[in-house]
Order: structure tokens, then sequence, then C-alpha cells
């Protein structure tokens, strides 16, 4: 995921110095993965439905994860390949993949360690996309060094995506049967209870996606231009390269973190202060637009960007037990939408900008309000549906 989602990033510059997009394009390219994303997400939530409806074959949950780490890659080197106008349907695709990918291994992953009682070491599997985000942005660092082109920098990454996926290739192989059985038979989570079909818990589920959509759309705008803010802001910086890894390192640091914590209080509160951190750093580059505020700002946003995963995926577990395959991609779901709207916004208030650098900053301090928006929906449902038998943390 680092690279089928987060490539873009780090070679955006590369293309936009290159002549082979202009900024609106390179915001609708973004957009184009994640309507994928979306559509990926909106899939796995239908899924169980569709199955019970359709009299179509159902693939096992292991087959899509290896599927969908193939065509990360194909995709990936897709990109590296003539013909622009194919470019957003490559983007689109790997959108897709990447929602399969997470969806499945989540429910995968976070299933078998509660079987196992270690259920706070999921977060590990989210520093993945963190270390995806450091490699990919230290390797076009690299390849701008050696004036390479943004095309080889879609070859190289396509070629590391398809090593890493080789390397866990047969651990899903051999995991059919669990994979397939998340869904049917969840292992059980301390203070779940049954699932509720009352309005009250509808609203519960509505209002909780409403605030994750929100971190979607809260962090896009960074994720996706934080190279490009920093030249805009920074022009000439030594450093420009390296705050993208920044962001990378902090998404490995504060996945690792998240194993650390005690999970057994209320996750809504944790979720609450992740969203409130990720405000800060991207304030921080508004306020001290600086190398030193853009560091800090950058390994700010990402220490909970994982750990907002890890735990949104711990609470759907809580809320609905007996399928959180299709509460999580309704998470996902609404993630992607936040994501859709973020970079066009971008693209219109530069438009309407006197500079490049005041789009940027109105972008980012509507991206920090949204996150502050999300953290109240967070304390408000605490106290409007609180967990019974649970202290806050």
């Amino acid at each position: 995921m680092g690279i089928g989602r987060f490539a873009f990033t780090p070679i955006l510059p590369m293309m936009l110095a290159e002549g082979v997009v202009d900024l609106p394009t390179a915001s609708w390219l973004a957009s184009a993965n994640y309507f994928g994303y979306l559509a990926g997400a909106l899939l796995c939530a239908c899924g169980p439905w569709l199955g019970r409806r359709l009299p179509l074959p159902r693939p096992g949950g292991a087959l899509l994860v290896r599927a969908g780490l193939a065509a990360t890659a194909a995709l990936t080197l897709a990109m590296a390949l003539p013909g622009p106008a194919l470019w957003p349907l490559w983007r689109f695709g790997a959108g897709v993949a990447s929602a399969f990918v997470l969806v499945y291994t989540t429910g995968w992953c976070l299933a078998l360690l509660a079987r196992h009682g270690r259920s706070a070491l999921g977060g590990v599997m989210f520093a993945g996309p963190g270390a995806g985000i450091v490699v990919s942005g230290l390797l076009a660092s690299a390849l701008v060094a050696a004036n390479g082109r943004a095309g080889q920098a879609w070859f190289v990454f396509a070629l590391l995506a398809a090593v890493l996926s080789a390397s866990v290739w047969t651990i899903f192989a051999a995991g059919e049967g669990q994979l397939d059985g998340v869904a049917a038979q969840p292992a059980p989570v301390p203070g779940s209870a049954a699932e509720s079909t009352s309005a009250t818990s509808s609203a519960q589920i509505a209002c909780f996606s409403l605030a994750y959509g929100l971190a979607g759309f809260g962090y896009i705008v960074t994720a996706t231009f934080l190279p490009v803010i920093a030249r805009a802001a920074l022009p000439g910086s030594p450093a420009l390269d390296l705050f993208w890894p920044i962001f990378g390192a902090g998404v490995i640091a504060g996945a690792l973190l998240s194993t650390r914590l005690r999970i057994a209080g209320d996750l809504r509160l944790l979720l609450a202060a992740a969203y409130v951190v990720q405000a800060v750093g991207i304030g921080l580059g508004i306020v001290v637009p600086s190398e030193a505020g853009f560091a800090l700002g950058s390994l700010l946003l990402g220490l909970p960007f994982t750990a907002i995963a890890f735990f949104a995926m711990q609470e759907a577990r809580r809320l609905k037990p007996r399928s959180p395959a299709s509460l999580i991609g309704l998470l996902t779901a609404t993630y992607g939408i936040g994501q859709i709207a973020g970079p066009p916004m971008v693209s219109l208030l530069l438009e309407r900008s006197a500079s490049a650098s005041a789009g940027f900053r109105l972008s980012l301090g509507i991206a920090a309000g949204a996150l502050l928006a999300g953290a109240g929906f967070y304390l408000l449902m605490r106290r409007r549906w609180p967990v019974p038998g649970r202290q806050s943390p």
C-alpha cells in the first residue's frame, strides 16, 4: 500500500518538472486513485449482501489479497509506459486493489491475533505502508539526484512492489481457510455486545463513519502534495525531499507505538487525540513555514496515521462483532470519499488564490479544521453512546 497508494506523491514533483502533468491534472490523477479506493471498499462492504442474493462464484479472501498485490505491481508498472490518457485508469485500478488488500488483510490479521490473545500487536501490520512511504521517498530523492525521470521511478517502484508481494505470497496461500472464515466466525472482542438493529445503533455507525471520513479528507491534502507544498514554501531548500520520508517514519513509529497502548479503554478517545495530533502537524506548516516546521509537522501527521486505522478497525469489530468486514468496508468507503474531495478542493483554491503558497495555506487550514471536527464527533459519541464496562484509557 505504501507504493500502490502513495508512490504518486514523491514522483509528482518529477512529473511536474518534466511537464507531463500540471497541478490540476495531478489533482485529478490523485482523485482517480481515491475513486478506485472508494469503489473497492464499496465492493468489499457489499460483498456479503451480494453473495446472499446473487448466484455468483465467491473468490476466497486469500485469492483476492494475492490478486490485489499482483495488480498493484502491474498497475504501478503501467504508469511507466507512454500514454498519459490511460494514467487515470491505472491509478483507479491501483486504488481498487489497495482497498481489497486493506479490508481482507486487516480482517484476517486482527481476527487471528484476537484468537491468540494478542490483539494489541495488530498495529504492527500498519507499519507496512509507512515503510513503503519511506522507501519510495528515499528512492525518488536518489533518482532526482541521479537526474532520473518519472517513468524510471514508476518502473523501480513496480519492481519493488513485485518483490514485496512475492515475499508474502505463500503466507496468504497457506492461510486461505483462516482468511475466508474471518467474517463468518470472528474472534470475540472484549466488551462487545450482540449486534443491534436499533435506530440508535444505526445512528452510531453513521456518526462513526462520518468521523472516519473526515480523517480521509483531513490528511489527504498533505499526503498528496507535501513535496509540492514544501517547494512552494521553501524554494531551494536542501531538505525538500526529506519531508515525505519523515512522514513515513512517523507512520512506522506511530504504528509500533500503538501496540504499546492499553486498548481496554474507549478507543474513541484515542481516535480523537490522534486527530488533534494530525491537525497540529498540518497547522505547523501554516504557522511555522520553515524546514523545522515542515519536518516536525510531517512527523506529527504521520505518527497517528495508521494508528487511526488500527483503532477504527478495532472499534468496528466491537460495533459489528458478527460481520466486521462489512463495517470495515463502509469505513474504508467513507474514508475514500474524504480523500476524493481533497485534491479537487486544492485545485480549485489554487486557481482562485493570488499565489500557490496562499492556495496551499488555505487548503491546509481547511484540512486541519476537518480533523478537529472529526475529533469533536468522537467526543460527542462517547457522551451519547458510552461503552458499557469500559473505563477511559
